[in-house]
């Protein structure tokens, strides 16, 4: 039985733009993606601590070293610029790997950068 475990997550980052017009997604920090092991078109769930909102989707690069959190398409009416939001990827796998498993948690300042633990 494959047992569905977080594997990443950006906790806390600030969403910086928003375009309706686009065929739907989230964009994400090259490097941000790159340091939270999540690759691009991996679904994704977005979190929305301001609104309480929920979704899922998938994530397309942005600039890295650019800050970038962009609600694209109809997720757009789920953020505002400046919402503070939780990126969570799954994984299945296991038990024996879910056991093992590790979840990579990148924590962001209020220019989405990672924070040095």
């Amino acid at each position: 039985m494959l047992i569905t475990m977080c594997k990443s997550k950006i906790h806390r980052a600030r969403i910086t733009g928003k375009n309706l017009n686009y065929s739907g997604s989230i964009g994400i920090d090259k490097a941000l993606l790159k340091a939270s092991k999540i690759l691009p078109n991996e679904k994704v769930q977005v979190v929305n601590l301001n609104n309480g909102a929920r979704f899922e989707t998938y994530c397309i690069e942005e600039k890295a070293g650019s800050g970038g959190i962009v609600l694209y398409g109809p997720a757009a009416r789920l953020g505002e610029i400046d919402d503070i939001v939780i990126i969570i990827c799954y994984g299945a796998m296991e038990r024996p790997e879910a056991e093992k498993l590790m979840p990579r948690i990148v924590r962001v300042d209020k220019n989405n950068r990672p924070k040095k633990d």
